[in-house]
């Protein structure tokens, strides 16, 4: 077994640990989805959501709240606390890379996500009768870019912080404007148009992910400011890391 496979097995053990994060980032979206879904008007067709039910087109709004939870509030915290009690400084005496644990800490935290928003998914067409994305290769590449450029930015904040607190603060610069241009807090189909349109061009994606859902087709631009994101974010991440 390579380096990567033996702190990719601990960090897994260490990780199910504590396995509250974990719990929110799976069972959070599908509680929400039966909440909204129970509200009266919001499974059928309405002008506001472009025709769609609200239901429909806060699906990706879903898909937010999973990668925020994890990807920024969850890796920052666990990477900072290591920092923070001299877990890192001890492997700074060691052949490791500090990719490796990034990427460790990477891989769990997406194949939790990934989880989560199945189940979303599956629920919301089991129950509500949400139709699937009608391009499942955009959306699965949308979705691809979305989900790395958003743990890029939690690694950020893991990378620099020194304290778990230090690390949710700066998590949270990024936390609070992604889920508010993600629809979270509002649907996207009643933001004003210029934040609808910032929205369209941020992680995780929402509005590709609609397009992609929809049949409308996505926007290269969008993809192309997602990659930016992805490729920028996960550099800057590794270039930032220190042990101390």
């Amino acid at each position: 077994m390579n380096t990567f496979a033996k702190i990719t097995a601990t960090e897994t053990k260490l990780f199910l640990r504590s396995p509250l994060m974990a719990a929110a980032g799976i069972l959070l979206p599908p509680i929400l989805l039966l909440a909204i879904g129970a509200i009266p008007g919001m499974s059928e067709p309405s002008a506001a959501a472009g025709g769609y039910r609200f239901i429909d087109a806060w699906m990706p709004s879903l898909i937010v709240v999973s990668l925020a939870t994890l990807a920024l509030q969850s890796i920052p915290a666990a990477v900072a606390t290591y920092r923070e009690q001299g877990v890192l400084r001890r492997l700074a005496t060691t052949p490791v890379h500090p990719a490796n644990l990034l990427g460790a800490q990477l891989l769990i935290h997406v194949a939790v996500s990934l989880a989560g928003i199945v189940l979303v998914l599956g629920l919301g067409n089991a129950v509500y009768d949400v139709p699937l994305p009608k391009h499942p290769l955009s959306f699965a590449l949308t979705l691809l870019l979305g989900i790395v450029s958003m743990f890029a930015l939690g690694l950020i904040a893991a990378a620099v912080a020194r304290t778990s607190k230090a690390a949710s603060g700066v998590a949270m610069i990024a936390f609070l404007p992604t889920m508010f241009f993600g629809g979270v807090y509002l649907p996207r189909p009643l933001l004003p148009e210029t934040l609808r349109r910032i929205g369209d061009y941020v992680p995780p994606g929402s509005q590709p992910l609609q397009d992609a859902w929809v049949g409308t087709g996505v926007q290269p631009l969008q993809l192309a400011a997602l990659a930016a994101f992805a490729v920028l974010g996960t550099a800057l991440a590794a270039k930032l890391f220190r042990w101390e």
